[in-house]
């Protein structure tokens, strides 16, 4: 007499599944989460204007669009004129604005906001440039790769008045 019921072959083979399952979960390696300060590309690692982020000829390009654009209301020598209303870019007054914070804010405020009687008429490039005569002149250090002109990139970018204790 045949009683319905479970083939053994299909019980046999859900065990053998199980079984497999099984030692999959048990060798599997635990994921953890990589430290902060290793789940960042080096693209992404903050630095400091000391660490050479614009190149020479970057700032050179950013003299002659300043001397162009920005030198009739901040200066010849970017101190800045008070007939104006125009900040200065340099000195212990630039220090005491943008100590602490980024050359992407800089970079976000040139290219948002000036030149003044026409706002947004920089392009991204020509802020970054802007940027890189900015540092130059406030004789932070060149470097090899020039400032790229995304805000998101110079964000990572902090300006210190004093350079940073070395490592």
């Amino acid at each position: 007499m045949n009683r319905p019921g479970i083939n053994p072959a299909v019980i046999l083979g859900l065990v053998i599944f199980a079984l497999g399952a099984l030692l999959a979960v048990m060798n599997a390696q635990p994921t953890r989460p990589q430290p902060a300060h290793t789940a960042h590309t080096a693209s992404q690692e903050s630095h400091s204007v000391w660490d050479g982020v614009y190149t020479q000829a970057q700032a050179q390009r950013g003299q002659a669009l300043y001397t162009q654009q920005c030198s009739s209301c901040h200066g010849e020598k970017l101190t800045g004129k008070e007939s104006e209303d125009s900040p200065a870019l340099t000195g212990g007054d630039f220090q005491s604005e943008w100590t602490g914070r980024t050359v992407g804010d800089l970079f976000r405020k040139i290219l948002r906001k000036m030149p003044q009687d026409n706002p947004g008429k920089l392009t991204p490039q020509q802020s970054a440039d802007l940027v890189a005569y900015i540092l130059s002149f406030n004789a932070f250090p060149a470097g090899k790769a020039e400032l790229p002109p995304q805000s998101d990139a110079l964000a990572t970018i902090h300006i210190d008045a004093k350079k940073p204790n070395q490592k």
